[in-house]
């Protein structure tokens, strides 16, 4: 049945294909700049104004590296006798897909879809042999169904199909996996539902294994690991609960902030604390009505006569306030500003609040925001009448630098925030075929069906291309490369690529899915929100178009 399913050649095939699309891509930018530039520069306005293609190229260009990296995937796994036949099947069918897609319309949202002809191009540059092949066979009704018959014999495993990683990190992925499975797994439904607090004694077991002081140098406390590492670990326990997952996010923001910000001083303080977890960190950025956009921040720190800040204002959408020791907290610090450049960073300190009282320190007040998913740490809307942080907690002790400080986080948060929806999708995947095995509808089990089937296999084809998406913009910033661009590809498809998990596997649960008691329902919900924090999927799209056209 292989030969039959799996294309000749396969390698070259799709190697065939890259060079075409990064050359339509190509294609596309230097048209987009040309008609977007205004004496030598691209124009705000006129970006804003052709988002439809602005976008589009966003997606169009995300798509040609995550065909660019699945490439390299395939042929590390087949330089080193891993690639078999369920990674044959899965990078036939992405690359099949995908250009097919590319030819077509990528979708960006359920709605909207990003066609070459809003980019003034069409597909006459991908009519190769290669392409054609692919997009004709490449994705067909044999290949899902056979792929999904080896997920089947693979049911339990990590990750369907080989990852790519090395020996420490699969390592490391085993123990995560295990831990989320005997730790979290049990429980992440029922803290779902009643809208509890991820446990304490999670929180303390998590510190002990290193989740906080992951990525933080080991002389300060932390185990100096990969942003690679930390892809694995976050994918894994987002897999049991995308709260227990999101944990950890707030130490990277933090330790990322001081690290690339703080004075030798504040790293000696603060390093070794947020590692070991003796002080929990959130991040107090956003404010009511700025949304994404953070140069409009209000919140104003005045500085008084003893050289202390006295904080005024309104933060809301802060993740896991009320338990923490310290927030990385962004406000305006010069009074006659008007966008990013009157803002500073600050470290301020706070008492940890209970259920009874929530924020017990003085000059600050909250109240929490009832949402649909991600649960376990809960959100609150803050104020702040003249709160004080200590001088010396002003970040890098200069003020004024607080929009550059946190711009130098965004890479590994967005990094963080694509292995988390890795992670969802994965659960989404694994919850679905469990009930596509259990469940029997006229004499068989659903995922005899072929719709059942297919809905399986895209999945776990989506979920690699995302994984191997993530996984190369962690590389690059393990190796000192600028990846923002690549960190915000993987974050905008990991996203699209968790919902659409979510979504297919409550489909295959039919009205049992659409039941609170049923865990794709949490799912479902926790999916929606990657799409939103840590920049919007249209945000992040314009970003990246931004970063696109230079």
């Amino acid at each position: 049945m292989t030969d039959t399913v799996i294309l000749p050649d396969l390698l070259t095939l799709t190697g065939a294909a890259v060079p075409p699309v990064k050359a339509l891509v190509d294609t596309a930018i230097a048209a987009l700049r040309d008609s977007l530039s205004q004496d030598g520069r691209i124009s705000g306005a006129a970006l804003e104004a052709n988002q439809a293609a602005t976008h589009g190229l966003s997606w169009l260009a995300t798509y040609g590296q995550s065909l660019t990296q699945m490439q390299a995937w395939a042929e590390r796994l087949s330089g080193d006798g891993k690639f078999g036949e369920m990674e044959q099947l899965i990078h036939q069918i992405a690359f099949g897909e995908y250009l097919a897609q590319i030819k077509g319309g990528i979708p960006m949202s359920q709605g909207e879809i990003a066609r070459l002809a809003d980019l003034g191009l069409d597909a006459a540059s991908l009519e190769t042999d290669a392409i054609s092949t692919l997009v004709a066979r490449g994705n067909s009704q044999a290949a899902r169904t056979r792929l999904v018959a080896l997920m089947r014999d693979n049911a339990g495993h990590a990750t369907f199909g080989a990852s790519g990683l090395d020996e420490e990190l699969e390592m490391i992925r085993d123990q995560f996996r295990r831990y989320a499975d005997e730790r979290v797994v049990p429980d992440a439904h029922e803290w779902h539902l009643k809208d509890d607090f991820i446990p304490m004694e999670i929180i303390e077991e998590l510190a002990e294994m290193g989740v906080f002081g992951l990525t933080i140098p080991e002389d300060f406390g932390g185990l100096g690991l990969s942003k690679a590492s930390m892809v694995v670990v976050s994918e894994e326990l987002s897999r049991g609960y995308i709260g227990v997952g999101s944990l950890g996010t707030r130490s990277e923001i933090a330790a990322e902030l001081i690290l690339a910000g703080g004075t030798d001083a504040q790293k000696e303080y603060w390093l070794p604390k947020l590692s070991s977890g003796e002080i929990l960190p959130t991040a107090v950025f956003t404010e009511p009505n700025t949304g994404s956009d953070l140069g409009s921040l209000r919140t104003r720190a005045v500085k008084n006569a003893d050289g202390d800040y006295e904080v005024t204002g309104n933060k809301t959408w802060i993740t896991h306030a009320a338990r923490t020791h310290v927030m990385t907290l962004l406000a305006r610090t010069d009074p006659d500003s008007t966008d990013h450049r009157g803002l500073s960073m600050f470290l301020a300190e706070k008492t940890p609040g209970d259920d009874a009282n929530p924020f017990p320190t003085e000059g600050m007040t909250g109240g929490e925001i009832e949402v649909l998913g991600y649960r376990g740490m809960k959100e609150y809307e803050l104020g702040f009448d003249q709160f004080k942080v200590k001088g010396d907690n002003l970040l890098g002790g200069v003020e004024g630098q607080g929009f550059k400080q946190l711009m130098k986080t965004f890479e590994a948060a967005r990094i963080q925030t694509a292995a988390r929806a890795i992670g969802v999708a994965q659960n989404a995947l694994e919850v679905g075929m469990q009930y596509a095995e259990d469940r029997k509808q006229f004499g068989k089990s659903l995922i005899h069906f072929p719709r059942v089937a297919n809905k399986l296999a895209m999945m776990a084809v989506e979920i690699m291309v995302a994984r191997q998406l993530t996984y190369f913009s962690a590389w690059e910033k393990d190796n000192d490369q600028r990846c923002d661009l690549e960190a915000g590809m993987a974050k905008l498809l990991g996203a699209r690529v968790a919902w659409a998990a979510a979504d297919n596997a409550l489909q295959i649960h039919g009205g049992n899915g659409f039941a609170l008691e049923y865990q794709i329902s949490r799912i479902l919900c926790d999916a929606r929100i990657l799409n939103i924090f840590e920049g919007a999927a249209e945000i992040q799209a314009q970003v990246i178009a931004r970063r696109l056209l230079g």
